[in-house]
């Protein structure tokens, strides 16, 4: 349902456009139930209706009519007071205070964000040391090894140790004997560190170093290690985590607690609420760019045409069981199939006995109820004796239809159940509603529409002005 309103609110502004406004010279092309509807604003939704790309491309006078049709259904939904629901009121505040919360910080204030961001980072990491560069062996102790486990690690980081003493390569060592892999599989070189990064014992040791010195063993939580800083330097430019920032400021939300602090502000400097405060907003904006008063109210617009539909068309519609039955008994030859089609149940049994016995128990049961009877008859108190699909089935749509009914390929039998039946009718033509159930209430809904739209024009006068629309450019 909320796809079917996103849609339907999208076409409300394509009908309308969005530029609407009055300009010197602009005349009323139209006028619906006594409300004017400038050239502009015809002339704009016709060019955004048919602009390169769109398949069903109208002439003017036929997107006239459309756009007739459109204004009705609106003019209904206000006389039907639905823009006094408080869902509708609910949902609409939300969209139009999403359009102008959104304007209340521009990209200037997001990068401003970002360079505080920074800042504060780098002062912070700066303070404490900067950054540093290393290589470690690591040998991993659990927190709760046994004492035999740290004297036997104990050894063997001294072991190492001395080794490096002794000109041994720590980029060998550590890709053979570190249990970090990842950085051992890189000489145990590890990313530039900042304060706070890491385990205190190892930070600790790390910033107490100079560049190129290596540390004796010592002991953390993760266990026995030895490093040796390799860099050290300030914090990374501004420039070279921008994009970075900017995305933490997006996955984090800050963006809308900068609106929402910038809203407060505002209030407590007007001493407003901050409703008044976006309201004021709002007016400021538009008066910049007209443009906005017509996308909101295009969403206004779109979000009445979608509840007025529903009700009346779509929802009604799709319940109306003695309607849509009426409609497909007249239009029975509009819903031929180009092929035959087979309604029934294909199934697998374990044993061959319970091919007829399926057949007989859906005997003089109604079709809608045989996935009820074989689950209840044959695959109760935790047995499986029948695998079953019941449906509509054209070929090419089950196998083991298309071998018994269309008498095509041949299904590969499956090991518990080996025995294949179908139970059924071969249909040549629906024979009732439910053969084609969701295409006629489209065709239905369609009808009802457009019996809806008559009745409308009828109750609603509407008056074009043929000398204006004549002035509308043609969509080449």
């Amino acid at each position: 349902m909320q796809r079917e309103k996103t849609v339907i609110v999208s076409l409300a502004m394509l009908l309308c456009g969005s530029m609407a406004f009055g300009q010197a010279g602009d005349p009323v092309v139209m006028t619906v139930n006594g409300k004017p509807v400038l050239r502009s604003e015809f002339e704009y939704a016709y060019q955004k209706s048919n602009a390169n790309g769109v398949i069903d491309r109208k002439t003017v006078a036929e997107y006239a009519d459309l756009f007739v049709n459109y204004k009705l259904k609106v003019e209904a939904a206000l006389e039907a007071r639905l823009d006094t629901l408080t869902s509708f009121k609910q949902e609409f505040a939300e969209y139009r205070d999403r359009q102008v919360r959104s304007s209340l910080v521009d990209e200037a204030d997001m990068e401003n964000e970002a360079h505080r961001l920074y800042e504060q980072t780098r002062q912070r990491v700066d303070s404490l040391g900067g950054l540093v560069k290393l290589r470690h062996i690591l040998l991993r102790l659990g927190q709760r090894a046994p004492q035999s486990a740290e004297v036997q690690a104990k050894l063997r980081i001294d072991s190492i140790y001395e080794a490096l003493r002794h000109g041994a390569d720590f980029a060998t060592l550590a890709r053979k004997y570190s249990d970090d892999r990842v950085s051992a599989e890189t000489g145990g070189s590890l990313p530039w560190i900042q304060p706070g990064q890491t385990l205190p014992e190892f930070e600790l040791r790390a910033y107490s170093l100079q560049k190129g010195q290596m540390s004796e063993p010592f002991l953390s939580p993760a266990g026995y290690h030895i490093i040796i800083l390799e860099d050290r330097r300030n914090f990374f430019p501004y420039d070279s985590l921008r994009t970075d920032i900017l995305r933490y400021i997006d996955q984090r939300h800050l963006r809308e607690q900068l609106i929402e602090a910038r809203l407060n502000e505002k209030a407590r400097e007007t001493h407003a609420t901050p409703a008044a405060v976006l309201e004021q907003h709002q007016k400021e904006m538009e008066s910049k760019d007209p443009s906005l008063k017509y996308l909101i109210q295009e969403y206004y617009d779109g979000l009445l045409l979608f509840e007025i539909i529903n009700r009346v068309v779509w929802d009604k519609a799709a319940h109306d069981e003695a309607g849509l039955t009426a409609y497909f008994n007249r239009n029975k030859k509009k819903y031929k199939w180009e092929s035959p089609r087979y309604k029934g149940v294909a199934y697998s049994v374990k044993v061959p006995e319970d091919v007829k016995n399926v057949a007989k128990a859906l005997r003089r049961v109604p079709f809608e109820q045989w996935d009820e009877v074989i689950e209840a008859q044959f695959n109760g108190n935790g047995m499986a004796r029948v695998k079953a699909k019941k449906g509509l089935f054209k070929q090419g749509d089950n196998a083991i239809v298309d071998h018994k009914v269309f008498k095509q390929g041949s299904p590969k039998p499956e090991n518990d159940y080996p025995f294949t039946a179908v139970y059924g009718k071969k249909l040549k033509v629906p024979k009732t509603l439910d053969d084609v159930r969701q295409v006629v209430i489209a065709d239905y809904q369609e009808e009802q529409e457009a019996q809806w739209v008559a009745t409308l024009r009828t109750k609603y006068p509407v008056s074009i002005d043929q000398a204006v629309l004549a002035t509308v450019k043609e969509q080449q």
